[in-house]
């Protein structure tokens, strides 16, 4: 009786690890709740396969980390379309990115006009962030500090935001 109250005493001790290690998991409240509360389920389930020489800590977070990655399985997997049409119908129907469109193109040439229009000092360091560049690579590059190439490329975005508004 004596190890079972302390299997539980401990198991309570963790809720506050529990909940935090689970809040970095699921980056939501109300999921990290739900994951601790599987969690304490299961390994309450399971106390006769806990072995006293290994670490308990370890060991329940373990249970809810895989706990995590099957609920994740299981939504990659229910989110999986399968098509069941004749002839793979909703497979063969052509995924656009609307760039092939006329009205995708004029908008991809709007936003081309409207960065060529900045001035050289937003220009270059937002077209460098755009092809991919870091913000450190980009201020190693141009010879500036750090802070002024995010700052450029921030109100650059923001300026650019503003001037196609009529796109969002």
């Amino acid at each position: 009786m004596a190890d079972k109250q302390l299997f539980k005493e401990r198991l309570l001790g963790l809720q506050g690890n529990l909940y935090n290690f689970a809040c970095q998991l699921t980056s939501d409240r109300e999921a990290a709740q739900d994951l601790v509360q599987d969690t304490t389920l299961k390994v309450l389930d399971n106390e006769s396969k806990y072995v006293d020489n290994v670490n308990f800590k370890g060991w329940v977070f373990t249970i809810m980390r895989n706990i995590f990655i099957n609920n994740y399985r299981r939504q990659v997997r229910s989110a999986t379309v399968i098509d069941t049409t004749e002839d793979l119908y909703h497979l063969n129907i052509s995924q656009e990115s609307g760039l092939t469109s006329p009205e995708g193109s004029y908008a991809a040439q709007e936003i081309g006009i409207a960065i060529n229009a900045f001035s050289d000092e937003y220009k270059v360091p937002f077209k460098m962030y755009i092809a991919g560049y870091k913000y450190s690579e980009i201020a190693e590059k141009m010879g500036l500090p750090l802070g002024t190439v995010k700052s450029r490329i921030f109100f650059a975005r923001k300026r650019l935001q503003n001037e196609l508004k009529d796109y969002r």
